[in-house]
Formats: C-alpha cells, sequence, structure tokens
C-alpha cells in the first residue's frame, strides 16, 4: 500500500514522535503514584534510561511501544509490509538495544519489568503486574 503522505509531511509527523512522555507512560505513572509508590523519571546514569526507576528497590520500569519494541504478543508489533529494508533493520537494532539494557541492569543486581503500550488498556490487571513486581 502506497504513502497517501508527501515525504515531507511524512518526516514532519515521524518527528513529533516522542520517546518520553508518552501516554501509555503518563497512565503507568499516575497509576503508580496513585497506589503510593514513588520514582525517578528517565534515570540518566541506568542502562537505557529507564522510564521509571525505583532506587530504594533496585528496580526498573520500561513503558515500550508495542511497534517500535516489537511486541511479539501484540498485532501492532508488526514489521509495516512496505519498506521491508528499513524497517525490519531499525526495528531488530531497537529489539537489540533492549536486550543489551536489561542485560546491563540485570548484571549491576537490578529487577526491570517492561509495561507494553497494549497493557495500559486493562488497567485492573496491569496495577496487580505492577504491585507484584514492586512489593
Amino acid at each position: 500500500m502506497a504513502d497517501s503522505l508527501t515525504p515531507k509531511r511524512r518526516s514532519e509527523n515521524m518527528r513529533r514522535i516522542r520517546s518520553k512522555n508518552t501516554k501509555p507512560e503518563l497512565i503507568v505513572r499516575s497509576m503508580l503514584h496513585q497506589m503510593g509508590f514513588r520514582y525517578r523519571l528517565h534515570a540518566k546514569d541506568l542502562p537505557g534510561k529507564p522510564d521509571l526507576a525505583f532506587r530504594s528497590r533496585k528496580k526498573v520500569i520500561f513503558v515500550h511501544g508495542c511497534f517500535w519494541h516489537q511486541h511479539s504478543e501484540c498485532q501492532e508489533g508488526r514489521v509495516p509490509s512496505t519498506r521491508i529494508e528499513y524497517w525490519g533493520p531499525k526495528l531488530n537494532r531497537n529489539q537489540n538495544r533492549d536486550r543489551t539494557h536489561l542485560a546491563a541492569l540485570q548484571e549491576a543486581g537490578w529487577k526491570s519489568l517492561i509495561v507494553w503500550e497494549c497493557e495500559v488498556k486493562d488497567i485492573q490487571r496491569l496495577v496487580q503486574k505492577l504491585r507484584l513486581f514492586l512489593e
């Protein structure tokens, strides 16, 4: 399927995609705050700059977009059928970088949790997952 946008317009759209303070991340942060947990944001001194760091517990949470991090259990996590030669390697690099960061955190004694964008839709289940991880 051909792109309905001009290359300039597509570039402008892609430029607006944020890596921090995304809607799923804000929802998770709000939930954790309501649950009484306090955290640090985007800890630059930790591998991968986790979205949320709980230093006293040595635990971190990454809130991953299903597309950008290739969530295998979600339809959004599939590689686009157009420009496979571009998207395939790009998304593979993202996955490899994620694995490297998780391994470095584990080696440093940190426990990690990945919250997928699609998991934010089921709030009650997500609350249980977060509570189980942090307590």
